[in-house]
């Protein structure tokens, strides 16, 4: 999604994804090219951060008739808050859902009715635990499990990157009883699920208040764990591409490395927590590259035996609407 994460990937050792670098009108300003290996068998797009910078590189991408996409992984590979009840800083997460959080109304903290726990409701309601009936689509994405069961076996194989500066940090979250027993752990590998918003958040409220949205609009079975403010953008476009048989709905993974807690330790208040220190940030950066190449190594090897068929999704796979077929698992038409 930027440069650093895009950075991670230069000057490896397992293969170059510079030795083709080819120029996509309507890509990024910041992002012009797509970079390649020299036969074309693995390639990287940066879309640049937020919705719209994904959407449209994205787009752009699916609809240049430069590249076939038809059979084409696509691993999204990039950071993310954490919820420190699930996860800890440099994990790596592989995401079932992808939940965009925000897409709802909103009151001002200060004006919210006094019964609220949040200002935000879903939309068509009038309360924050009513599912919400007016849908835009976009709202809950479900990728391949089977899928990402392959690709959290590959990353596992991965040595992730620590540093002391982030156990210090980890440990200021070990004394809370509320937060799970990872978050002072080291990193791992984890499943679970991203939320995504524009808005970039901090503190305990917003955190719980969409880890609530998350299980709410995923009928209970979504766990947050990671926040972003991309990964249904670029769901959505592969999703339509899919319709018009340029991509593949089943060939999606949604990687996110854990960078920054989402909300603070006890002591520490929620301004703190979004403006102090980051000392998760570069480890994550690395662990993208560490685990993510992985799973890039073992699709690219295993392509005639597994993969070049593709993978069978066991679980409903898309958008709210069930607009790839089959019923979805969330939403009111389950």
């Amino acid at each position: 999604m930027f440069a650093s994460e895009a950075a991670i990937w230069y000057n490896i050792p397992e293969f170059n994804v510079l030795e083709r670098n080819i120029t996509v009108p309507g890509f990024s300003p910041l992002f012009p090219e797509a970079h390649c290996t020299q036969d074309g068998s693995i390639c990287q797009i940066v879309t640049g951060e937020a919705e719209i910078n994904a959407a449209s590189s994205m787009s752009a991408l699916v609809y240049s008739n430069i590249f076939d996409l038809t059979t084409t992984y696509f691993l999204i590979a990039g950071i993310a808050g954490v919820n420190p009840k699930v996860a800890t800083l440099g994990d790596v997460t592989f995401a079932r859902y992808a939940v965009q959080v925000a897409l709802q109304y909103e009151f001002d903290a200060r004006e919210i009715p006094a019964d609220f726990p949040t200002g935000y409701v879903p939309q068509g309601t009038v309360a924050p635990d009513q599912y919400p009936t007016s849908i835009y689509g976009t709202e809950v994405f479900e990728v391949n499990t089977a899928l990402r069961t392959l690709a959290v076996g590959f990353a596992k194989n991965a040595t992730l990157n620590d540093t002391t500066a982030t156990q210090e940090m980890r440990s200021l979250y070990g004394n809370n009883s509320a937060f799970g027993p990872g978050a002072s752990s080291g990193p791992s590998v984890r499943e679970c699920d991203t939320a995504t918003s524009d808005v970039y958040f901090s503190g305990t409220l917003l955190s719980e208040a969409f880890e609530n949205t998350t299980s709410l609009f995923t009928n209970g079975t979504g766990v947050y764990c990671t926040t972003q403010q991309e990964d249904n953008a670029t769901l959505e476009v592969l999703m339509r591409a899919t319709l018009a048989k340029l991509t593949d709905f089943s060939r999606i993974m949604v990687m996110r490395t854990a960078s920054d807690f989402d909300r603070p330790y006890d002591g520490e208040s929620a301004a703190e927590n979004l403006f102090g220190d980051a000392p998760g940030y570069h480890p994550a950066v690395e662990n993208i590259y560490l685990a993510g190449v992985r799973v890039v190594e073992g699709i690219v090897e295993g392509w005639n035996q597994t993969f070049e068929k593709g993978v069978k999704a066991d679980n409903y796979i898309g958008d709210i609407f069930g607009s790839l077929g089959g019923v979805p698992d969330f939403g009111p038409g389950s």
